[in-house]
């Protein structure tokens, strides 16, 4: 998975982060990989790219965790695909990763914040 800065830079997400976005996608209801990677680019606003490669072998890692099921089923546009299930399992790990990443970016806020410059007002 990438991030898009300014159309082309590109920073490599940690594999955790991915598995995350993609168990938060399912929360709705089964998908398919093409529609996991459409959500969370849109819902992202065009931040997150997912490539193929590595949404794949994210959706491999969970199944083999049993954190999602896959069924084969027809997409949109009349084609095979897998569609992508939310487990019992994967809904108790989504919301254990969602509380460490909420405490994570609030402890990385503090330590921005607190060494944030203070601004003197001279005159």
């Amino acid at each position: 998975m990438s991030t898009r800065r300014n159309n082309d830079d590109r920073i490599a997400l940690l594999q955790g982060t991915l598995d995350l976005l993609i168990l938060q996608c399912l929360v709705l209801g089964p998908c398919h990989g093409q529609g996991i990677a459409r959500a969370i680019q849109r819902q992202s606003e065009d931040v997150f790219l997912v490539e193929h490669g590595s949404l794949y072998v994210a959706l491999q890692r969970l199944e083999d965790k049993n954190w999602v099921s896959a069924k084969w089923g027809a997409s949109e546009n009349n084609r095979k695909a897998r569609f992508y299930s939310l487990t019992e399992k994967g809904r108790k790990q989504l919301l254990e990763k969602t509380s460490e990443w909420q405490r994570l970016t609030r402890a990385v806020g503090l330590i921005l914040d607190a060494n944030r410059p203070a601004h003197s007002e001279e005159a």
